[in-house]
């Protein structure tokens, strides 16, 4: 989202080399950070917010195909499955991991948090890793244009064809930013503070299209407006893949041993799983340049 690149082999390395190492938690774009010298990462070990147990904030409501039923605890779409995996792989049990509701915006704003991590759709940029410190990458991302089929920009075939669109994005969210920096339209886009209210401006006719992330852009046109359709999906920068990174509380003693469960997923192939069951129609949208 939004509210998209990984780091594979060369994170995947770097766990494996320093076991789980503590770092100097200033986060380079990617989410990274140095190693240094090694420290355990067994659940009795880690620093919590919670003793006892794993609380892992997101929002709410709670999208599809991101979660399921609006119910993160349930283990059902694909950030819920993701955070799960994250905690298997730091030892606890399902029933020791408990759920906070955290503002998308909030999640990466300056300040002390009350989750050991969040999930939330949250893109690894420079300026946010100012305030907060990211997991290595665990979803590589593109954004997407969703029109009305039938509308003046659904036959789109260039990101110069939607320069006159009206557009609706949410605030807060690196689809914002491609919207501004990548499209470029002629208009300020319109901004909404939820998803849903973008989401909703479209089925009002109030914009010409909406810019959300592809996973989402399959989900609205699917579930959310009727004879909607995906124009296109493009890259958020231009240059650099986006990803989505865990969030945590910025020189969280966590960071390592979050790092090494994100890569143990990656080499073991379970996060490519996680993609196909709960992501796999992302794969069809044309490329807009």
């Amino acid at each position: 989202m939004v509210r998209p690149s990984m780091l594979l082999a060369l994170g995947a390395l770097a766990a494996a080399a320093v076991a789980c190492a503590p770092v100097d938690n200033t986060a380079t774009p990617s989410g990274t950070a140095a190693p240094a010298t090694s420290i355990a990462c067994g659940k009795d070990q880690l620093k919590l917010v919670n003793a006892g147990k794993l609380t892992i904030g997101t929002d709410k409501p709670a999208y599809e195909p991101w979660f399921k039923d609006d119910e993160p605890s349930n283990g059902q779409g694909f950030e819920s499955a993701v955070a799960f995996a994250v905690a298997g792989e730091l030892g606890f049990d399902r029933d020791e991991v408990q759920w906070s509701t955290v503002k998308f915006d909030s999640a990466f704003a300056p300040g002390a948090k009350q989750f050991d991590f969040d999930v939330n759709q949250v893109s690894i940029t420079p300026d946010r890793a100012k305030a907060v410190d990211f997991s290595n990458g665990y979803y590589t991302v593109k954004q997407a244009v969703v029109a009305m089929d039938g509308g003046k920009y659904a036959g789109a075939k260039s990101l110069a064809d939607l320069k006159d669109a009206k557009i609706g994005v949410q605030v807060g969210t690196t689809s914002l930013s491609a919207v501004k920096d990548v499209i470029k339209p002629a208009a300020d886009p319109n901004v909404y503070n939820d998803q849903i209210d973008a989401v909703n401006a479209l089925k009002n006719k109030q914009v010409d299209a909406i810019v959300v992330d592809l996973p989402t852009a399959f989900y609205v046109t699917a579930a959310q407006v009727e004879n909607s359709k995906i124009v296109g999906q493009f890259g958020a920068t231009g240059g650099t893949p986006e990803e989505f990174g865990l969030v945590m509380e910025k020189g969280s003693a966590l960071k390592p041993c979050v790092d090494k469960a994100v890569d143990a997923l990656k080499s073991k192939g379970e996060l490519a799983k996680i993609e196909q069951q709960w992501l796999g129609s992302a794969a069809g949208a044309p490329e807009l340049k």
